[in-house]
């Protein structure tokens, strides 16, 4: 492999194109047990730029206030508040510039590599704003006045780093305007990270001990992520992650993340431990934290935080959400070592009162009826339970997209500008088996017969490419291409009955055993509803072969009748 050159699939790309979608999904998904992604060199040295150009940035602006900044002096004043305040402030700049999550070649964005302000920064582009249809603020392309107030934020983002001590006007400033771009776009509020970033600066505006209600939020992102885990997602993304690694090319500890390669792909003994492990880890790293005061206990929390976030890093996971685990890990080192002794019941009243809303209703709603809540803002991060999208254009009918003002191509023709026709099918495929690979993917095997009568006459691509594309940023976060995008692309592209379908599922809400899914026409609407029960999709291969208990061979290929319980229509 060279420095830009994608694993090369264990098939002919153009002739895997052309099979029986059982036949190519079972492919696709047995090459990424074994290869992941497939992702070259280059791709890993442009995020490993990425964070140089983060850790370096923040340094850069810390240099502004007297006696910090320097790298070589780092270790007099790295966990000073002000050094602090500016990591978050400089984390929140970063991100909705589009240089953080989801942005570079890992996240399915080859051409231009961000979206971020390529997009925010143009008129015309589609946005999803909070109250769809209402005059002046519930337009679906971005205004002038979007624009103005997007560069308004990263302004006094910008003003706040650059002073000695980031001044408080400025802070409630940012605070205020944050949500009020949300409401217009709440694109650009995920994308800017308001569930930590947000909420942290509106720590700093609203108090000036803010030590408590920081730590609060740091300790909320792991305790939420970790209840997140608590279902029969995880162990397929423990499997699904380590296949991906590019620390650990060890193709014995890839054969062990499944059942019994290449037959049976579903999670192996080891793959559940490891993610009851991981479990345990995330949930108990935030309990002693807080526990501790500086001593034993305190060490012992930071080096399982170091663990936990170490292995995330190491594995490179989808969306690569690597600057914001270096904040996370230096937050750590900031608040519970530095600021060991400080307790989170300490806050102050006004504090209490937003955090309660921020750190336990939104996460509890979120959780309950995820169809409400982004996933980002419920933090439930990485758990595998998220809500996708998949749209099938039939034929040629994706062309109909150019018509939108977007500044990120067709997928297929941002990979044709570096690579042949048949590289860029072997890579867009491998997103397919990411979907797939998944839990919930599994659904799919039932869900594309209903949407479509011929799969083969479409051209399959994740909610997760198109929101990339339409919108300027993608991160997982399923609600971002749902009913709103595909209203909004319809409007503007007017796309003919069964041209587009899209086949939309939420998370699995916690304590229930189904998921909701819906099945759409971008002209016609609703097809069908209905819901997916977990426990059918347990006993289900990524392709549809049923799994075979007691080392039996499972069966392959789409199921002639859908597996007893799996799916039920409303």
């Amino acid at each position: 492999m060279s420095l830009m050159s994608p694993v090369a699939p264990p098939y002919d790309p153009l002739e895997w194109e052309k099979k029986p979608w059982p036949e190519k999904a079972q492919m696709v998904c047995t090459a990424w047990a074994m290869q992941g992604y497939g992702s070259p060199i280059g791709a890993y040295a442009l995020h490993a730029f990425k964070v140089v150009l983060y850790i370096g940035g923040w340094a850069f602006f810390c240099g502004f206030t007297p006696g910090m900044g320097g790298l070589h002096g780092i270790g007099s004043w790295w966990l000073r508040p002000e050094a602090f305040q500016k990591a978050i402030l400089w984390s929140a700049l970063f991100e909705v510039i589009g240089l953080g999550c989801g942005s570079g070649p890992l996240t399915g964005r080859y051409f231009p590599p961000f979206g971020g302000a390529l997009y925010f920064l143009r008129p015309g582009t589609t946005k999803l704003p909070v109250f769809e249809g209402v005059p002046l603020i519930g337009g679906k392309r971005r205004t002038v006045v979007d624009v103005l107030l997007y560069i308004a934020i990263g302004v006094l983002l910008v003003i706040a780093l650059v002073a000695a001590q980031p001044p408080t006007t400025v802070l409630i400033a940012i605070a205020v305007l944050v949500p009020m771009m949300g409401i217009l776009d709440k694109t650009i509020f995920l994308a800017l990270r308001g569930e930590h970033y947000w909420t942290t600066i509106t720590v700093f505006a609203l108090v000036s001990n803010w030590i408590p209600g920081a730590k609060a939020v740091q300790a909320a992102l792991w305790f939420w992520a970790g209840v997140s885990k608590l279902n029969h997602h995880f162990p397929a993304v423990v499997g699904v992650m380590t296949s991906n690694s590019p620390v650990l090319r060890l193709k014995w500890l890839r054969r062990r993340m499944y059942r019994g390669y290449p037959d049976d792909l579903s999670p192996s003994q080891l793959a559940k431990v490891m993610s009851y492990m991981g479990t345990a880890l995330e949930l108990s790293v935030p309990i002693i934290l807080l526990s501790g005061r500086g001593g034993t206990v305190t060490i012992i929390g930071l080096v399982l935080m170091l663990m936990l976030h170490g292995y995330v890093t190491g594995n490179v996971p989808m969306g690569v959400p690597i600057e914001w685990n270096f904040m996370v890990v230096y937050g750590a080192f900031f608040l519970f070592w530095k600021h060991a002794d400080v307790s989170i019941f300490s806050m102050q009243p006004q504090v209490a009162v937003f955090l309660a809303i921020m750190l336990i209703g939104i996460p509890v709603l979120g959780n309950l009826v995820p169809g409400r809540v982004d996933f980002l803002l419920a933090m439930r991060y990485y758990a595998g339970n998220w809500a996708y999208s998949v749209w099938l254009f039939k034929g040629d009918s994706y062309r109909r997209l150019d018509t939108l003002t977007k500044t990120s191509p067709w997928i297929y023709d941002q990979l044709e500008r570096f690579y042949p026709r048949s590289v860029a099918v072997a890579v867009v495929g491998k997103v397919m088996a990411f979907r797939l690979m998944h839990l919930h993917g599994r659904a799919l095997a039932q869900l594309l017969p209903k949407a479509v009568d011929r799969i083969e006459d479409y051209e399959w691509i994740d909610g997760e490419i198109v929101a990339g594309m339409v919108l300027g940023w993608n991160f997982g976060d399923g609600h971002l291409h749902r009913e709103q995008l595909l209203r909004s692309v319809q409007e503007q592209c007017h796309f003919e009955s069964g041209e587009l379908r899209c086949i939309m599922v939420e998370s699995q809400p916690f304590g229930r055993s189904t998921m909701s899914y819906r099945i759409l026409d971008g002209k016609d609407g609703l097809m069908e509803a209905g819901t997916v029960d977990i426990r059918a999709l347990r006993t289900q291969q990524p392709w549809g072969g049923e799994v075979v208990a007691n080392g039996g061979r499972p069966k392959s290929g789409m199921p002639s009748t859908p597996l007893p319980d799996a799916v039920s229509r409303w």
